[in-house]
């Protein structure tokens, strides 16, 4: 059997190479996101930045420690608590202690994110002067880099400023040093400090009261501390939902190739059977082909795989979705992985498409090799079914159980892989009905370039189905992709809407990350500038903080949940919150408002939380609100969120009172300080309305473009597959008075056919598996939002394969009319 297979790849290689490039290409795309995804997996140590020449950094706790029955579990504060005096004072009795102060600045004509912190701790990143000199007096400022010159004057939200000297900017941080004074009266709480002393004396004095962090731990103090880890956990998922849909797309493309190359040679499988091959050789022969196929296309794919991950991770980096410290690593699993799976997908595929050609007796295997009776197979149909009531059973039982889950990005990626597959199982059965719906028309048209490419299509079914797979899977990807985006945008956008009732907001000028995640302090608008909107005539006003809380879910899951705090006198006024049960008048400092998500969500019982700054309380529960898209978060009152500063004041103009003598007044209010702005109702919808993440939304493009590149080469390659095995059929059409534009015009209307054919069933896909979407938003009692399918990227999509397959087909057919055939 190797050494006919052997044979069999010299004299019909023309046959296999379409089956060796879809593997090829395949093994190579798993090969890239393998080593992308084995990189994104490992960040490196970082060094400290801000305090990397400090002795010892004491910082306050920011996280949450709670015992379990499995071992403690632990959270990010949202808003950690200041180191006690008294410790302060027993550390000063050790060295010198230097308090670090960080605080938003906000400077009209400056970068965003400036931070404000004492001119004594520059010396410990280390910054070192420039230009100038040291501030001394208050209005004295140093900045860094070169967005500024020394004897400028800045106007900021705590007054102006002059710049006195300036430092190189290290990178990491917009720092504006102050005195030391001043910054005290800017930020009077201490959360972090430098101490000059023997770090085991330190530990021992401050005990359980702040953490003590030397050598490389110190990092923990720089601001955002976790960002690179964060990085790569979104690099992580980017990589891992591409490399899933990869995996999927060329699995499924060659499978589909290698059954197409195994069902050309139907004439051939019959000769061998009627020569005396028994089914077996038959099998073990097609085996053996795939086995070398296999072998050598996977290799190939393997190394074009190693030259193309290095331009990806390139393409990441200079995108700005990685560090720039990014690369490739030594894994060679991803290699491994990626090999065997082709390997695997090659015999896999040629083993299916094979069974039924070895078990075809000799009397009936030229009837059969001849034409396309049966194509839908019993072991087909079962396997197709089998898909598509497992969808279905799945789609139910996510609806029936856990709706939410549908509007996650790892479901809505994966779902419509499952019925894709079943629609590509049972395609047989549904392009012949299809191809007549669509060429219903042409055929009656003069001419015989409609009729035959109708009978064409209709009697060709595996070549139609083979041609027509991977414009299903380019459609139904785009569709279910960007359209659960653009649904759950949409919903998101509508619940916004309700809940916001309010006729101007007022919000920071510029906005930073939470203290918790930074390692800085947050912003917020100052607090003479929330009394003097309070104080604004004709105007309720409410303002609000964002906090967290922390409840422990089946004893052993510490669960973070966003909240905010409000007074709830206020809070009815300027927010519409979709309350499912009890009312939020009965909110209270010994109550506490959560949705239907939290495992207790009973009205009138008690639940532990700590909030967040770390305190434990037991607060009852006074209203529930139903789950919606997931922006229902937590409500508590001011006194549960102690240091949260005011991040958002909702205004309501009062009855009889003028709007636009309002506006003027919150205007006046807060102009001077570059800290704040206010927005009417529909100018805050627009500037936080739901919009994709630029990672998602680049990582999904990737998907998209990974899998119409593929796709495309997969058509293509098949297209010249079909059209190298027709030339019998075209001198049949030449001989029977068709001219040869006669012939390039009925290859382009097939493909057109078989095109808009894949297309209507990925559309149809999408439809499905945005249905199931849309119907778990009703059911989380969401706003209603209609299934939003992407129009313009689905006719973009079909129109590229479209292009893409009139011209393969009439280039391919070009070169076979050219051959000189005989009858």
């Amino acid at each position: 059997m190797l050494t006919l297979a052997l044979r069999t790849l010299r004299t019909r290689w023309t046959a296999f190479a379409g089956s060796f490039v879809a593997l090829c290409l395949g093994v190579a795309l798993m090969t890239v996101m393998g080593l992308a995804l084995a990189a994104s997996l490992d960040a490196p140590t970082r060094v400290p930045e801000r305090f990397a020449a400090a002795p010892v950094v004491v910082t306050a706790h920011d996280t949450v420690r709670v015992p379990t029955p499995i071992g403690p579990r632990t959270g990010r504060l949202a808003h950690p608590r200041p180191i006690p005096e008294r410790t302060v004072a027993a550390l000063r009795a050790l060295g010198t202690v230097t308090v670090d102060r960080s605080f938003a600045v906000h400077a009209r004509g400056g970068p965003a994110g400036l931070v404000g912190h004492p001119w004594s701790t520059a010396r410990f990143a280390p910054y070192e002067l420039t230009a100038g000199r040291a501030p001394h007096a208050d209005g004295e400022v140093v900045a860094a880099g070169d967005w500024t010159a020394v004897g400028r004057r800045l106007r900021t939200g705590h007054g102006t400023v002059r710049v006195v000297g300036t430092v190189r900017a290290l990178g990491f941080e917009n720092p504006l040093f102050y005195p030391d004074a001043q910054a005290a009266r800017l930020a009077p709480a201490t959360t972090r400090l430098v101490v000059d002393a023997d770090p085991a004396a330190v530990r021992r004095t401050v005990g359980a009261d702040a953490d003590v962090l030397t050598g490389d731990a110190r990092r923990r103090a720089d601001p955002d501390p976790d960002r690179d880890t964060e990085a790569l956990t979104a690099l992580n998922a980017l990589f891992g939902t591409a490399g899933g849909v990869t995996a999927f797309v060329s699995v499924f493309v060659v499978a589909s190739t290698f059954a197409f190359a195994v069902v050309q040679r139907r004439r051939e499988f019959g000769l061998l059977r009627a020569a005396g091959a028994t089914p077996g050789q038959v099998r073990r022969t097609v085996l053996a082909e795939a086995l070398l196929v296999g072998v050598l296309a996977s290799a190939a794919g393997c190394a074009l795989g190693g030259y193309g991950a290095p331009v990806l991770v390139a393409r990441v980096v200079d995108e700005g979705l990685a560090p720039a410290w990014f690369g490739l690593g030594p894994a060679v699993w991803p290699y491994h992985l990626a090999f065997w799976t082709g390997l695997l997908v090659a015999l896999c595929g040629a083993a299916a498409a094979s069974w039924r050609a070895g078990r075809t007796a000799p009397t009936q295997a030229l009837r059969e090799a001849s034409a396309d009776s049966g194509p839908l197979t019993p072991a087909r149909r079962v396997c197709g079914a089998a898909l598509l009531i497992a969808a279905a059973v799945l789609l139910g039982h996510a609806l029936l159980t856990d709706p939410g889950d549908l509007l996650h990005r790892k479901t809505y990626v994966s779902r419509p892989m499952l019925l894709i597959s079943a629609l590509a199982l049972l395609s047989p059965a549904l392009l012949r009905p299809l191809t007549r719906l669509l060429t219903a028309l042409p055929a009656r048209l003069p001419g015989a370039v409609g009729m035959l490419a109708r009978a064409n299509t209709g009697a060709s079914l595996r070549r139609t189905a083979a041609i027509a797979a991977p414009v299903l899977v380019t459609v139904a990807l785009t569709g279910s992709l960007l359209g659960a985006t653009a649904t759950l945008d949409a919903a998101r956008a509508a619940e916004l809407r309700d809940r916001t009732v309010a006729d101007f907001v007022v919000v920071p000028a510029t906005g930073t990350a939470p203290a918790a995640a930074t390692g800085e302090a947050a912003d917020g608008i100052d607090a003479a500038s929330v009394e003097r909107l309070r104080h604004v005539p004709g105007a309720v006003v409410s303002p609000s903080s964002a906090s967290a809380v922390h409840v422990l879910e089946d004893g052993v899951a510490l669960v973070r949940s966003e909240a905010r705090a409000a007074d709830p006198r206020l809070l009815a006024a300027t927010v519409r919150l979709p309350v499912a049960a009890g009312r939020l008048s009965g909110l209270d400092d010994d109550s506490i408002v959560v949705n239907e998500e939290w495992e207790t969500h009973t009205v009138g019982r008690r639940v532990q939380v700590w909030l967040g700054d770390g305190t434990r309380r037991s607060l009852r529960i006074a209203a529930v609100l139903s789950t919606g898209t997931g922006g229902n978060g937590v409500w508590v009152t001011p006194a549960n969120a102690v240091g949260a500063p005011v991040d958002r004041v909702d205004v309501k103009v009062a009855a009889g009172a003028d709007a636009t003598a309002v506006r003027a007044a919150l205007r006046a209010a807060v102009d001077g300080t570059g800290g704040a702005r206010v927005l009417t109702r529909a100018e805050w919808l627009d500037a936080n309305g739901p919009r994709t993440s630029r990672t998602t939304r680049l990582g999904l493009l990737l998907v998209l473009g990974i899998a119409l590149l593929y796709t495309a080469l997969s058509l293509a390659n098949t297209l010249v597959m079909g059209a190298s095995e027709r030339v019998r059929e075209f001198a049949a059409l030449r001989l029977a008075g068709a001219t040869g534009a006669q012939v390039l015009r009925l290859a382009a209307a097939e493909a057109l056919t078989v095109v808009a054919a894949g297309a209507v069933l990925g559309a149809l896909t999408a439809v499905l598996t945005l249905s199931g979407m849309t119907g778990a938003l009703r059911l989380l009692s969401a706003p209603a939002a209609p299934l939003a399918l992407p129009w313009p990227a689905l006719g973009a999509a079909t129109a590229a394969c479209a292009v893409l397959a009139v011209v393969t087909s009439t280039a391919t057919t070009a070169v076979v009319l050219r051959r000189r055939a005989r009858a």
